[in-house]
């Protein structure tokens, strides 16, 4: 004998799913790209070692490029970089970017980023981890934050990136816009 369930058992369960998803999407908070929970600016300082500057130097190339094409393709740096709140590069560090970034593009300039901001300081103490493409040719990229902990837990968001100054291989600075839109 076949076991049939019930209309009625059926229609309360449909019921009950319908419920569940309607309470889930109105307790999901709407984002609003104006208006981030956190907003704030920092410079991002990067000396590239060049073999002799041992005591300045906060990154390092560990893979050279390749000779596919003439944009640095398939070079990769490490870095630990002082992050600080204004483009001078010898005021206070209120964080670090520890991280690497490689070029990735064969025929234009163009890297890829993953790096984590590290904060320990009396303002701010714990990380966001950040990531994204650096098409160096545009005038702003953004960079995607995917999480973070401490005062920054589970945090998501942009970080607007903008080069700010560049000498050369030997030293850069970005400016980051960075807006946290999920902030708990």
């Amino acid at each position: 004998m076949r076991n049939i369930v019930a209309p009625k058992s059926c229609f309360l369960v449909l019921l009950l799913l319908l419920f569940t998803s309607q309470l889930a999407s109105a307790t999901r908070k709407s984002l609003n790209k104006e208006n981030p929970c956190k907003r704030f600016v920092l410079y991002y300082h990067d000396i590239l070692f060049n073999g002799s500057d041992v005591a300045n130097a906060t990154s390092a190339t560990i893979a050279n490029e390749t000779k596919l094409g003439n944009f640095k393709f398939g070079k990769l740096v490490v870095f630990d970089d002082p992050m600080t709140r204004d483009n001078h590069l010898h005021s206070p560090a209120v964080a670090r970017a520890q991280g690497f970034y490689f070029y990735d593009m064969k025929s234009d300039y163009n890297s890829w980023f993953a790096y984590t901001l590290v904060f320990n300081s009396t303002e701010h103490k714990g990380t966001l981890n950040i990531m994204g493409a650096d098409i160096m040719a545009a005038q702003t990229r953004d960079f995607s934050i995917v999480g973070g902990t401490g005062d920054f837990f589970m945090a998501r968001g942009i970080a607007t990136i903008e080069t700010d100054t560049f000498q050369g291989a030997k030293y850069f600075r970005l400016k980051m816009d960075i807006k946290l839109y999920e902030c708990y």
